[in-house]
């Protein structure tokens, strides 16, 4: 990060149009990683102001500085220079929502009061307007002392005047310090406290939301760091408390600055003709009501699902095509050995295991984007919220559950805006049970090899198709009721308010749009994709080492024989295939996977599964995308087999135990499709959990427990049907 360059942060409550904002200044100038020492993100832009190049750090929303999350304590750490390599920034750029300015000019005072140079943007101008207001800007410049530029992020206007005004800031900002200062004694006791040695290592800041709200993140950390600063910070509220007649701190803050934004808002904001009642006015009022919106939520998360799965399809067997293509060019290209096969069945496979799920989840993250910059994924988390709350969460729960329908990466990582730990903790375990991308080709196989097509209505249901439907329904049903089991038990704890205002309706910035998708995309590319193609490599050798010198003596004899023979080409192509297919399956029984398979047999006997099946299942733990490959593999059908080949499907169908008893029943087949519903096979996902909660306790905790539930699931099925 280049330290010559002015840094400025983004900052301002959610759904002001920050982000966008932010976007249409930097362009596709901008990178995403994470701030040292935390797990929030950072979005970190150029951009060019006349001559100027500065550095924009898009800060995360929040509707006040009394942090009680990771994202709004970080908003802090950032715009007092608190955070790790991060001094305190060079201006800070506070954009409000003009059709919410009461509530947005909340924060931006407590902004402003913390002397940084600063700008505000009026954004949404023409939405206030579509709403019959129109805001004074120079009254609100006289009253917040700093300048005030009006803008519109999505369609662009303003934008070029704003650039003049922030370059004219940086090169001249002594005019641009606000003198408001609303709760002054909290901020001379914030001062005294800052000069004791207990404090040493607090920013006044800091203290100051400690003493407002004792129960902050910022008061729990002063108190983590050092014991002997609680008593003293108590001290200090008792004396504020007891000076303003015993009224919470917290509760002083809001009565000070909502009655200072009061006594100027009627001369702020100029009322317009009134404007008649919009199309988006009548949608949100119809969506308001119980029926209708139930049926409209039903009926968009119909359309996402039904385009994850149908729309990625072409682009999915493209991958699958180009990836097997280069695979088999660069296997002709190289001699037979531990080489070839580590460059095509481990690096090539590992590439397009990783990319064949990226367009499913483009698509879904595409639909969740889309829904939030029209406005209704706010309301459809809202309309969540009574469901999210029987099992003790909220509908801040919603988003992440739903993302992880594609990826339960990008879904654990999305808990960040949950700001109660423990809320947050319960909806990281039940993020795994959502169906991902993943398990699909396990149940496509297994759904096709066992499930009769039976079909009802014409042909418009089918029995494969309600089975899967089932399957979904498993894991909603699994994800509920282990957030409800750990919120009853290890997270205990009241379920906190769910406060979300609701954005107006309004068109997409299609610009911004395809940033924050990129986005998406390459954040699971470098997360979630370099963990699934580490663990494809160790699976390849898992089943490639060790190495028999007499089945492969054996092998090239028997293709030798078979090249004498007066064959034609086709016939000698198959032949051939057959030959490898064979001494691959006996190459991987006795390789590490195979004996571990051997070994885990009796564990998975009580399952009806044979050494086979318990060697697939180990391989897909790491990542169950993997399962199909081996069993290809192990049925002697080859590496490249897929959950639609049918030869697959009939060795499937025909494999037996010793004894005759054919090893795939009814029961066992369901029971395994309940395993890979409930069981957490994948180490991306593991990964991210470790990340997101600090440690290895929570992610160790969700890996047993889903594997027992897995286990037992699959036992009753096959105990109870057969």
């Amino acid at each position: 990060m280049n330290q010559a360059r002015p840094r400025i942060a983004v900052v301002g409550n959610p759904n002001t149009g920050k982000s966008t904002l932010f976007n249409c200044l930097t362009g596709m100038r901008q990178k995403v990683g994470n701030y040292p020492g935390v797990t929030v993100e950072e979005h970190v832009g150029l951009a060019r102001l006349g001559n100027t190049e500065v550095e924009l750090v898009d800060v995360p929303g929040t509707y006040s500085l009394a942090a009680h999350s990771p994202d709004e304590m970080l908003a802090i750490d950032l715009l007092t220079g608190s955070l790790e390599g991060y001094s305190a920034p060079d201006a800070v750029l506070i954009v409000v929502d003009a059709s919410n300015l009461r509530r947005n000019l909340f924060f931006a005072t407590q902004v402003l009061e913390l002397g940084l140079p600063s700008l505000v943007v009026l954004n949404m101008s023409d939405v206030a307007q579509s709403k019959g207001q129109q805001v004074n800007v120079a009254a609100l410049r006289r009253l917040l002392q700093v300048n005030v530029v009006e803008v519109s992020a999505r369609s662009g206007n303003g934008l070029a005047g704003l650039k003049k005004t922030l370059a004219a800031l940086l090169n001249d900002n002594a005019q641009s310090r606000s003198q408001i200062n609303l709760l002054p004694e909290v901020q001379q006791a914030a001062e005294q406290l800052s000069q004791q040695p207990a404090f040493a290592d607090c920013n006044r800041i800091s203290i100051e939301r400690a003493l407002l709200d004792c129960d902050s993140y910022a008061a729990q950390r002063i108190v983590d760091q050092n014991s002997s600063a609680a008593q003293q910070l108590q001290n200090a509220q008792n004396e504020l408390q007891a000076s303003n007649q015993q009224t919470p701190l917290a509760a002083l803050e809001a009565q000070r600055r909502y009655s200072w934004i009061d006594k100027h808002i009627n001369s702020l904001v100029n009322p317009l003709k009134q404007q008649q009642r919009s199309l988006a006015d009548r949608l949100d009022e119809g969506l308001a009501r119980p029926l209708i919106g139930s049926l409209g939520f039903i009926a968009v998360m119909a359309t996402v699902f039904q385009a994850v799965f149908a729309w990625a399809v072409p682009f999915m067997d493209l991958i699958d095509g180009g990836t097997s293509a280069v695979g088999g060019w660069l296997g002709a290209q190289l001699p037979d050995g531990a080489l070839n096969s580590l460059l095509v069945d481990g690096v090539i496979a590992g590439v397009g295991s990783v990319i064949i799920f990226l367009p499913q989840i483009l698509i879904l993250f595409a639909f969740i984007l889309l829904l939030e910059d029209i406005g209704y994924m706010a309301r459809a988390a809202f309309m969540m919220d009574r469901l999210m709350r029987w099992c003790g969460l909220s509908g801040q729960s919603f988003i992440p559950m739903l993302s992880s329908f594609a990826c339960a990466v990008p879904g654990i990582m999305a808990t960040r805006v949950i700001p109660e730990r423990k809320d947050r903790i319960a909806t990281i375990l039940a993020a795994p049970f959502m169906t991902c991308s993943a398990r699909l080709p396990v149940y496509a196989l297994l759904i096709g090899a066992f499930v009769p097509h039976k079909t009802w209505l014409g042909g418009l249901v089918n029995l494969p198709g309600l089975v899967l439907l089932g399957l979904y329904f498993l894991g909603i049903f699994g994800g509920i009721f282990t957030a409800w089991l750990f919120k009853k038990t290890l997270l205990r704890g009241p379920t906190p308010p769910f406060l979300l205002e609701l954005p107006p309706f309004r068109k997409p910035n299609w610009r911004s749009f395809l940033i924050n998708l990129s986005e998406r995309a390459i954040i699971f590319l470098r997360r979630a994709g370099g963990v699934i193609f580490a663990v494809t490599i160790i699976v390849w050798g898992a089943t490639y080492f060790p190495r028999n010198a007499d089945l492969e003596s054996q092998r090239d004899t028997q293709l030798a024989a078979l090249a004498a023979q007066q064959l034609d080409a086709i016939a000698l192509e198959q032949a051939s295939t057959d030959i490898e297919n064979q001494y691959a399956a006996a190459h991987l029984n006795q390789s590490l996977l195979g004996r571990a398979g051997h070994a885990v047999e009796p564990i998975f006997k009580p399952l009806g599964w044979d050494w086979k099946v318990a060697a697939g299942v180990l391989a897909s733990f790491p990542a169950r995308e993997v399962v199909v490959a081996v069993l290809g593999t192990i049925y002697a059908v080859g590496a490249d087999a897929d959950e639609t080949d049918q030869t697959l499907i009939d060795r499937l169908r025909s494999a037996t135990w010793p004894d005759g008893r054919p090893v795939f029943t009814i029961g066992m087949a369901i029971g395994l499709l309940v395993f890979y519903a409930f069981c957490l096979q994948c180490m991306a996902t593991v990964a991210t959990m470790r990340r997101e909660t600090g440690g290895w306790r929570w992610p160790l905790i969700a890996w047993t427990y889903m594997t027992a539930l897995g286990y037992v699931g699959a036992l009753l099925c096959y105990q109870l049907i057969g």
